[in-house]
């Protein structure tokens, strides 16, 4: 290109299409119309502005090349905007994580009810946070003025390097577990019977959550209706707020009367306060939420197994249709592309042998990354992915070519999703997680603040790999970098740190997790996937049948487990949000086999399910157990002589029965060595 007009139109179109997104992104997971613009401003901000950096680095490469050629330069901006871009970006992303999101959070899980008392209540958490990372600042500062003397950028230099160092310690362990967990994710989902025994081995865990969080609702909602029913000892303005969290559960007269038979056992405090209430309130939202999360899991769970067993079953007749349209169907719903044969086709071939290139794809794109945080600093030259990025034809001048700032946004986007897809593996977060249309604010912030804080140290650290003469031509490290080297102590970090990517690269890969489970009884990362593909003598197998039996049971229609609301209309701004019992919305069906539709009120019968899972199940067994159901079958189906197991009559053998009690005593002598034969006298083949 060769002006920056058309560079200016192409960044203001990218960035008007990453608004969209993001927009499109809040609306899946936030009750957009009920949620206040104080909270939905910062996390849109907070999203907005780290996407941005995907494409501002790109376009910094290509904006610093010594080149006089602009049309070498693919899209690229003057140095002093994109400077601007990027103090823009950083201070604006920096203020978020550290001060505005925590405050925000905190604001709205608060519960009480004035907003000079939450404001109050989120300082106060958070200023034992911001002591203890102050005090530690401090003994940064002294060393940066013992090193580099009283100067004015030593303040500025101390801040970014600590904000850099505390992000890229987090940034370099989940990135390294999803360099892993992503690829082998997509490659073990690729076989259909697999994704089916997977989702079996996660429905235990998954209901028994959703049943402890109900019962703890409940709880917390039966100490709710004694506090209702209590007359004495309560202020007026009390038993106003009482009222305020009440209406707010919005519970209906069959779960008060429900209620008030356990309220006996409750300890209710002799005298109200103001953070007795407060921290009843907190509870509550906090119960709430995390029953609708469970529920929202439960509820996928049982919609993923149908939509598998369906793909299965229709292996017979090669004819798959989808289901059925739901109440409100949209336009993709209601337009019907494929027909059942392409369908079967397209889900039983053409997607997962897709889904399997990709995941070697990303494998490989894997080993790139950890070779090249291996050596770019020792050996430089051998980093694959400079390769990939400058051009090559003039490699000594640096050229940064569209191809390459393609390829540098997808090497940032690879290295973010990794990094961004462990939050849901590594269990250190807390009760937070993300639920269609009813995350909880607090969580909303959270993982909001998380995305602008791994963001930035990713895109320097993605910087490194290039060649010296490349990222320090650059104004993102005339910004950022050159305060980072400010201290031997700094540029030490950056050159060390990074190579301990490989220990949580190992540990998924070789399953240290599941060692350090087994010995310490600690769980550090969500491993339930994992489960099915161990051994079967490690026990895991009953998990899956345990959750076949689960899902079997609520496709029956007899699960015990309760009808939860659709609370779409959350609204974050008040202590209390509205929760309503209704219907559990019927769930989008998913894919049916030929002549059978799914009904959302009416599930297929389970036998389908087992059927269905029959491939799974013979997967079960290793090759020596395999063996040995084909000796004793071999055994059991010979047909003995009639003179053996004939006895006189003399001995107290009787005619006719010898058959019988032989085939009675099948389990006894020889075949008890191979574990025995079913009492059904099936063959297992």
């Amino acid at each position: 290109m060769s002006t920056s007009t058309a560079s200016h139109a192409f960044a203001l179109i990218v960035h008007l299409l990453i608004g969209l997104v993001v927009l499109l992104l809040l609306r899946h997971f936030l009750p957009i119309r009920s949620t206040p613009a104080y909270v939905l401003v910062p996390i849109f901000l907070a999203l907005f502005l780290p996407v941005s950096v995907i494409l501002l680095l790109p376009i910094d490469l290509a904006s610093s090349l010594r080149s006089e050629d602009e049309a070498t330069r693919g899209i690229w901006l003057p140095a002093a905007l994109v400077l601007v871009a990027w103090r823009i970006t950083y201070w604006l992303t920096f203020a978020l994580t550290w001060f505005i999101l925590p405050l925000l959070g905190e604001y709205i899980d608060s519960g009480y009810r004035t907003p000079k008392d939450r404001f109050i209540y989120s300082l106060r958490s958070n200023g034992r946070y911001q002591l203890i990372v102050l005090a530690c600042a401090s003994a940064g500062l002294l060393y940066v003025f013992l090193q580099n003397g009283f100067q004015g950028t030593s303040v500025k230099a101390l801040v970014m390097a600590l904000a850099y160092c505390w992000g890229l310690i987090f940034a370099i362990y989940l990135m390294g577990h999803g360099l892993v967990a992503v690829p082998r994710r997509l490659y073990r989902n690729a076989s259909v019977s697999m994704r089916l025994r997977n989702i079996q081995s996660q429905a235990p865990g998954v209901h028994e959550r959703f049943m402890d969080s109900n019962t703890a609702l409940e709880h917390l909602e039966s100490q709710l209706t004694q506090l209702r029913q209590r007359k004495n000892g309560i202020s007026r303005d009390h038993q106003e707020w009482i009222e305020e969290i009440a209406d707010g559960s919005d519970l209906p007269e069959a779960r008060l009367l429900s209620t008030s038979t356990q309220t006996s056992n409750l300890a209710i405090p002799a005298v109200i306060t103001d953070r007795y209430l407060a921290e009843l309130a907190r509870k509550l939202n906090r119960a709430r939420h995390k029953r609708l999360r469970f529920d929202d899991t439960w509820q996928r769970l049982l919609r993923d197994a149908e939509d598998t067993q369906a793909i299965i079953h229709a292996s017979a007749s090669k004819r798959l249709n989808a289901g059925a349209s739901s109440p409100h169907p949209h336009f993709l719903e209601r337009l019907q592309v494929l027909t059942p044969y392409t369908r079967y086709l397209l889900y039983t071939h053409v997607l997962p042998k897709l889904q399997v290139l990709l995941a070697a794809v990303l494998a490989l794109a894997s080993v790139f990354i950890v070779w090249s945080e291996l050596v770019k600093y020792a050996a430089p030259k051998l980093s694959i992915i400079r390769f990939t990025v400058v051009s090559t034809r003039h490699p000594e001048d640096g050229q940064v070519h569209f191809a390459g700032q393609i390829m540098a946004a997808l090497w940032m986007c690879y290295m973010c999703t990794c990094a961004l897809a462990s939050f849901g593996d590594v269990k250190v977060w807390g009760n937070r997680a993300l639920v269609r249309r009813n995350t909880y604010g607090e969580s909303a912030t959270w993982y909001a603040g998380q995305v602008a804080k791994l963001t930035v140290p990713l895109a320097y650290n993605f910087l490194t790999f290039l060649p010296p003469a490349v990222h320090r031509e650059t104004t993102f490290y005339r910004f950022l970098g050159q305060l980072i080297n400010l201290t031997p102590l700094g540029k030490g970090f950056d050159f060390f740190f990074p190579i301990f990517i490989l220990v949580p690269v190992c540990a998924t890969l070789f399953n240290l997790y599941g060692r350090v489970k087994g010995v310490f009884r600690f769980d550090i990362v969500d491993d339930d996937e994992n489960d099915d593909y161990q051994s079967p003598s490690s026990g895991t197998t009953a998990t899956w049948r345990e959750g076949r039996a689960l899902i079997e049971r609520e496709l029956k229609g007899s699960a015990a487990t309760p009808r939860l609301p659709s609370t779409r209309n959350t609204v974050l701004d008040s202590p209390h949000p509205p929760y309503r019992d209704s219907a559990t919305p019927s769930r989008r069906p998913g894919l049916a086999p030929s002549g059978q539709s799914a009904i959302p009120s009416q599930r297929q019968p389970p036998s389908r399910l087992a059927a269905a899972t029959a491939a799974a199940e013979q997967e079960d067994e290793t090759f020596f157990q395999g063996f040995a159901h084909r000796v004793r079958n071999t055994i059991d189906t010979i047909e003995r002589p009639d003179w053996v197991g004939k006895r006189p009559r003399w001995m107290g053998g009787v005619e006719g029965n010898e058959e019988s009690s032989a085939r009675a005593e099948a389990g006894r002598g020889l075949g008890r060595w191979f574990g025995g034969r079913p009492a059904d006298g099936r063959v297992r083949l």
